[in-house]
């Protein structure tokens, strides 16, 4: 089930960013009351690898706008 962009706030994208493993970001989705797979999770971890998004970015994500380089699990 793909998770609700409009639930997703900047503290947790903040948290999602600084995760090393895909574990890790599993584990912190089931905190925020979210599931992902395995696969969602790499591939999160994978596009994020090289991406800094400043306060406007994340705010525009968090804000349920688009950031067009920005995907993740939850645009499955």
């Amino acid at each position: 089930m793909p998770i609700d962009k409009s639930k997703l706030t900047k503290e947790m994208l903040e948290k999602a960013m600084k995760c090393q493993t895909a574990d890790e970001l599993i584990a912190l989705a089931k905190t925020e009351g979210m599931e992902i797979t395995k696969d969602e999770a790499e591939a999160y971890l994978t596009e994020m690898d090289n991406v800094e998004l400043d306060n406007a970015a994340l705010d525009k994500v968090a804000g349920g706008n688009c950031y067009s380089d920005l995907t993740g699990p939850w645009d499955t």
